[in-house]
């Protein structure tokens, strides 16, 4: 229903089927896409070692009467990432003297 996507990290919003058990569905998500990104970047398989895009983990939580917040969180997940990369870049020089 939601995905954005980060540099490390990847944030979803999914519904499942209740027959069908996370565990099943990550390994399907994970196999396909791993195998859609190497077939149309090539290059991936040599650098991922061929077959392991993905790491092995994930974080799985229900939403329940959230979804609209978490919608929201996702949707502007890289706003907020960026905003964070601004505050932490360097000042070159020093701000008290205005000299580099």
């Amino acid at each position: 229903l939601e995905a954005e996507c980060c540099a490390d990290h990847i944030h979803m919003l999914l519904e499942i089927p209740p027959k069908m058990s996370v565990s099943s569905f990550m390994g399907y998500l994970k196999g396909k896409s791993s195998l859609m990104l190497y077939e149309q970047f090539g290059d991936l398989k040599f650098k991922y070692r061929n077959r392991e895009f993905w790491c092995r983990g994930y974080y799985v939580d229900t939403v329940g009467k959230n979804t609209a917040k978490i919608q929201d969180y996702i949707k502007h997940q890289l706003e907020e990432d960026k905003m964070g990369e601004q505050l932490s870049i360097p000042y070159p020089g020093s701000p008290f003297t205005g000299r580099k």
